[in-house]
């Protein structure tokens, strides 16, 4: 069996889903793995590592051509599905409630796929789960982020000048991203609250010595996968108002929430926004999904009221050379899972494996997860009455 590993198609992007760790780790259980030429790069990994670990390095097209399972770090695009052949498998962060027209691809060529941010939380599979693994490097990236741009220093000092008091850093959602949000705004000495709408965090909060903030917008709670139950917008409203004096006193607000499948949540609004002290900064880490912050802009940072709002998207592909260790290793169990040792090839059989059942996205020429294909066709019915 061939595993493929391709420099991202996506602009900017430097982590990579397999490491020369990784490849060493492949192929000891006698699998073959080809990476593209100049793969790895952008997360300081030479050419020299890959061979050595036991990876073959072709180009582009040879490689693609050859790939048994093509591994991505973010969804490929057209021309990379297009050269795959027949039979061939997909397997990595593939965002199908956006990527409508990859999906339609997948499916249309009979490709099995399988969807890394479908993977279950449950205790068994949390080495695959990749939104966790990249969502914490994505919160500590966050915070140095916020640090870089405020001009404010985080830590109390005392200098013969006087005492200069600590930033005051606003968390807003406790889940993986910001727990370690919350971690390293302590590590470098800021003053830290957070809030989230499970209560059930709270603990979490303290353990880190930051202050949890409560506010009462009715009944909350999480889902059975763990993530924090949509609010009304009933709920919003009021959280807004309560939170509005916090959002006011402090120097760096980091939003981390988002509704999986479904666009972020909107939180903290313009006049919240206003209301901040000039200098201010927000990292909104729900960006590439709507934001949480009126007036953020995916991608870029802008200016209202003179207070920055980081918009930043590639967040662990800011740190890409721990963010690849992760996320490789997210692969490798994946694989590992579904290995066969003695037909040497992935068994990827849904009415045997639940966990595969969960995630993998196509396969026979249907989309299999039922919340996907009906995105797929409430799209089809917009476009057709467009």
């Amino acid at each position: 069996m061939n595993i493929v590993g391709i420099v991202e198609a996506t602009e900017g992007e430097r982590r990579v889903a397999l490491t020369p760790t990784v490849v060493k780790r492949l192929a000891a259980k006698g699998v073959t793995v080809t990476v593209e030429t100049g793969y790895g790069a952008g997360a300081h990994y030479p050419r020299e590592a890959f061979e050595e670990a036991g990876a073959t390095v072709q180009d582009r097209a040879e490689a693609l051509a050859g790939a048994d399972l093509l591994v991505t770090v973010v969804p490929p695009d057209a021309a990379t599905v297009d050269a795959l052949k027949e039979g061939a498998v997909v397997v990595g962060s593939l965002d199908p409630f956006r990527e409508h027209d990859l999906v339609r691809r997948l499916r249309d060529r009979k490709l099995r796929s399988i969807s890394m941010e479908l993977i279950p939380r449950t205790s068994y599979a949390q080495k695959m789960d990749v939104l966790s693994s990249q969502a914490s490097l994505a919160g500590y990236a966050a915070v140095l982020t916020a640090a870089d741009r405020s001009p404010k220093a985080f830590p109390m000092m005392s200098t013969p000048a006087g005492t200069i008091a600590p930033a005051r850093v606003f968390v807003v959602g406790v889940g993986v991203a910001g727990l370690q949000a919350i971690a390293t705004a302590k590590r470098l000495g800021a003053r830290v609250e957070a809030y989230d709408t499970r209560p059930v965090v709270a603990e979490q909060v303290r353990s880190l010595g930051a202050k949890f903030v409560e506010l009462d917008v009715g009944e909350t709670g999480e889902t059975e996968q763990g993530y924090a139950k949509e609010l009304t917008q009933e709920q919003l409203a009021e959280q807004r108002r309560q939170m509005a004096k916090v959002v006011a006193n402090a120097d760096v607000v980091i939003t981390t929430a988002q509704l999986f499948g479904r666009p972020a949540p909107r939180i903290v609004d313009a006049e919240m926004v206003a209301g901040m002290r000039p200098g201010s900064v927000i990292v909104d880490m729900a960006a590439s999904t709507g934001g949480n912050v009126e007036g953020t802009v995916a991608g870029e940072e802008v200016e209202v009221h003179g207070v920055r709002i980081v918009g930043r998207v590639d967040l662990p592909s800011s740190v890409a050379r721990d963010a690849s260790e992760m996320l490789a290793a997210n692969v490798a169990n994946l694989v590992e899972h579904a290995w066969d040792e003695e037909a040497k090839t992935l068994v990827l059989d849904p009415e045997r494996d639940d966990l595969i059942a969960a995630c993998l996205l196509t396969a026979d020429g249907t989309v299999r997860d039922e919340r996907v294909a009906s995105a797929l066709e409430a799209a089809r019915d917009e476009e057709a009455t467009a």
